[in-house]
């Protein structure tokens, strides 16, 4: 992630606002968000307790101290500090996770939480809290604010469970539907910044992105990994290659012996040749060949020799002989005077 540089050094920014408070209420803000050499951040009730006093009158104090910070000289001499900060905001979408900002903004902990809380004091910054749809966000603008959560809101709707969708056709739909958006914001990252507040939408390893819950998404084993390798793949491919491909995009260790049990146990998977394995989504039959005859034929009636192969070998990679060898089985298919099979 590239890192925005400010004019401004954020921790003497914020040693001039706190010096119009008094030395406890220094404190409590340098405690509360972590303004000092370790970073730390500490509860009400660990600040309340150092002072034996209340967590609510720590809260208090902290309140008071803020407010004391924006009515001083020192607030109004930031002025433009906020301004640059406000530019920022609004380069980046207008409304930006605070994860997201922050590490735009800084590597280092110390240094995140200056900005942090000259986000806190900045009286045009508003800070919506996580929640069940949401992660924690700034933005500058209510309106658009409204309109970007309410697009989040319809493009989860229209996902169905376990749907992928690439970056792009995702990117598309939600220009679809904010079609009045400024054209400044009609900028694919910061969309993608944008899909990234939504707890309920994610994007999978490999870039594809769906409803967070599915294991599409947040792929958490062995056999949720080879899915997304095989799907990406697009075709029938080897347990081997599967395995390879797994270590290769999600950094995870593969045996090989250990892929190929994953891929037996999952119904998604159907092996249609020695060791080359497709999802069963792609309309596959499940079964070795003996029964991908049998539901050829139950489903289309006597066929030929011929026509019987042809359809087995949209099914299945196997020799044509492999196919032959099974019809002959007069247990469980016969064949008619005019030289056409049947299951019997």
């Amino acid at each position: 992630m590239e890192k925005i540089a400010t004019s401004f050094k954020p921790k003497e920014a914020t040693k001039k606002l706190l010096s119009v408070l008094t030395k406890r209420g220094q404190d409590v803000i340098v405690s509360r968000y972590g303004l000092g050499a370790k970073a730390q951040k500490l509860t009400l009730d660990a600040i309340g307790k150092k002072y034996g006093i209340t967590r609510e009158r720590v809260r208090q104090i902290e309140n008071h101290s803020i407010a004391a910070i924006r009515k001083s000289k020192s607030y109004k001499e930031a002025e433009a500090v906020f301004a640059e900060l406000k530019d920022i905001v609004t380069a980046l979408g207008g409304i930006v996770s605070e994860k997201d900002l922050l590490k735009h903004l800084a590597k280092e902990p110390s240094t995140q939480n200056h900005y942090h809380f000259l986000l806190i004091i900045g009286e045009e910054f508003k800070r919506d809290k996580e929640d069940e749809e949401f992660r924690h966000r700034w933005h500058v603008d209510q309106q658009l604010a409204d309109k970007i959560q309410n697009t989040l809101r319809k493009l989860y709707a229209k996902l169905s469970d376990d749907e992928l969708v690439v970056e792009g056709d995702l990117i598309s739909s939600f220009l679809e539907e904010v079609k009045d958006l400024n054209e400044k914001y009609k900028d694919d990252e910061i969309i993608k910044r944008w899909l990234g507040i939504s707890h309920k939408i994610g994007k999978n390893p490999l870039g594809e992105w769906g409803r967070a819950s599915s294991p599409n998404v947040n792929a958490k084993g062995m056999r949720d990994y080879a899915f997304l390798v095989i799907r990406k793949h697009g075709s029938p491919i080897h347990f081997k290659e599967v395995a390879k491909a797994i270590t290769q995009y999600f950094n995870k260790k593969a045996h090989v012996a250990t892929t190929h049990n994953e891929l037996i146990k999952d119904k998604r998977f159907v092996l249609v040749g020695r060791g080359l394995y497709a999802l069963a989504e792609w309309g596959y039959m499940s079964g070795v060949v003996k029964d991908v005859i049998k539901s050829i034929l139950a489903k289309e009636g006597p066929l030929s020799r011929e026509e019987i192969v042809k359809k087995v070998l949209k099914e299945r990679y196997v020799k044509e002989n492999t196919i032959l060898v099974n019809l002959q089985n007069s247990k469980y298919f016969k064949k008619d005077k005019d030289g056409r099979y049947s299951n019997v």
